[in-house]
């Protein structure tokens, strides 16, 4: 659908101004009109990571007047494989601070404004209230839904994009003119079923083709020009090359949206057994270290990760049984009755799923390791590479 343009534009563009933009004021739809409405935009990017990363630079390249960038995250070195913003150098920064200068190099004419904070449900509503247009493309269901929830109640639009590994969405939600993105996800997956990027991974130049589809449809929706995709879903897949597009329509048996909530609670990060399984039943990365030398034999320790997790590091003296195979049964003929199960996985997630079934199988002394490889190489041995 033909949408009014979202801002009104600027008084005028400086000399040097119509020089940088001149190839956008000579295509008809964008002109000087187009120009100085992106010149008067204000517009948040939540996140400076996969996908943050394209849409803020092509955001300040095509002169977007105010960008505010919303990420409290540091740069790692496992980020710069999609994360583009940022470089070597940006290795241990906070992200917003290494976009902003990044940015300041594509157009020193966009303002930037950081909020280094988590966006929580008790600054939402501030921090959103000074723009626009909201781009989202974090990777957890929490904030996804938190973002939604505060654009339909300030009547904001925003675009949303989401990638896994070779896998991406994009949309544009706006409760005024067409569906949130309640209406295409009532209620998020149940925990664990759908992991992140760091757990399964993402091409990193899937990032660019969804990153710059977000900016494209922003420019659309600031000009005013084109058909925005309000009610539709474009589904990009980088193996096959293809995309497809989804209707997505307003669903009346969606409650309406009237407070921001505990995101955290109502997405479950962890599933309520899991969480009540590793209660009493967790262990550090040292004690498992004490028990691995000083009682090997007593000790069966199970990876449940993937194998190519495995493949990248692994915890010497431990056996891959990915969780899948716990959740359908089939790992439990595989463990002892003579031995103490220990479970870890990435980050303590996983494993805690895993000890979950394992406490159902009837083996009550199981354990899992709080923090799973990551605290192993933090607390145990740094020499290992961290993903």
């Amino acid at each position: 659908m033909s949408l009014p343009p979202l801002v009104e534009p600027a008084d005028e563009l400086t000399v040097d101004e119509v020089r940088r933009y001149s190839r956008h004021l000579i295509i008809p739809d964008v002109g000087m009109d187009g120009q100085k409405r992106l010149k008067n935009a204000k517009v948040l990017v939540v996140g400076a990571g996969g996908l943050g990363s394209p849409a803020l630079l092509y955001l300040a390249a095509a002169g977007v007047g105010t960008l505010g960038i919303i990420d409290f995250d540091v740069v790692d070195e496992s980020n710069l494989q999609r994360q583009i913003i940022h470089g070597q150098s940006d290795v241990g920064r906070p992200k917003a601070e290494s976009a902003r200068d990044s940015i300041k190099e594509v157009n020193p004419n966009t303002k930037v404004i950081l909020h280094q904070d988590r966006l929580e449900s008790d600054n939402a509503l501030e921090v959103f209230a000074d723009y626009d247009l909201i781009l989202d493309g974090t990777d957890n269901f929490a904030t996804r839904y938190l973002v939604n929830d505060a654009a339909v109640l300030l009547n904001k639009p925003y675009v949303w994009g989401s990638i896994y590994r070779f896998d991406g969405q994009v949309s544009v939600f706006w409760n005024e003119y067409g569906p949130q993105y309640r209406d295409l996800y009532p209620e998020p997956p149940p925990p664990g079923m759908v992991p992140s990027c760091a757990e399964g991974g993402v091409l990193g130049v899937l990032c660019a083709s969804i990153g710059s589809v977000m900016v494209n449809e922003a420019i659309k929706l600031i000009t005013g020009i084109g058909d925005p995709l309000v009610g539709r879903l474009l589904i990009f897949d980088a193996l096959e090359m293809t995309w497809r597009e989804v209707k997505v329509r307003k669903d009346p048996d969606t409650e309406p949206v009237t407070e921001l909530i505990d995101y955290e609670a109502f997405c479950g990060a962890v599933s309520e057994e899991a969480t009540e399984a590793a209660a009493g039943s967790t262990i550090t990365a040292g004690e498992l270290k004490d028990l691995l030398d000083n009682k090997p034999d007593d000790v069966f320790l199970v990876d449940v990760r993937e194998k190519n997790e495995w493949e990248i590091v692994n915890i010497p003296g431990a056996v891959l049984i990915p969780k899948g195979e716990f959740l359908n049964g089939k790992a439990l003929e595989q463990l002892p009755q003579d031995k103490r199960i220990v479970l870890h996985c990435k980050s303590g997630v996983r494993s805690a799923e895993a000890l979950a079934a394992v406490h159902a199988a009837g083996f009550a002394d199981a354990v899992h390791v709080g923090g799973g490889v990551l605290a192993w190489i933090n607390q145990v041995d740094p020499s290992l590479p961290v993903y």
